[in-house]
C-alpha cells in the first residue's frame, strides 16, 4: 500500500506551497474521515506535519508526466 502522494501543480508563488499543501491535506482528511468513519478511531492523523517540495524548472507539465509514468 503506497504511504505517500505525488502531485503534480502549478502554484501562484505569492500563495505559498505551504498554503497549497495544508489545504489539500485539510480537505482530504475531511473528507476521507466523512466517507470512512473508522478512520477517525484508527488513526489520530491522516497526515504527517512534513512535505517534500521540488521544482520542474519551467518544463512543460506532459513531458514530466510521461516521464514519471515510464
Amino acid at each position: 500500500m503506497p504511504d505517500h502522494v505525488h502531485l503534480l501543480v502549478e502554484v501562484d508563488p505569492q500563495c505559498g506551497t505551504h498554503k497549497l499543501v495544508n489545504a489539500i491535506k485539510g480537505r482530504s482528511s475531511r473528507v476521507l474521515r466523512q466517507k470512512f468513519a473508522g478512520l477517525r478511531s484508527k488513526l489520530s492523523t491522516l497526515w504527517t506535519n512534513s512535505f517534500f517540495v521540488a521544482t520542474v524548472g519551467g518544463t512543460p507539465a506532459d513531458v514530466v508526466e510521461s516521464r514519471k509514468n515510464r
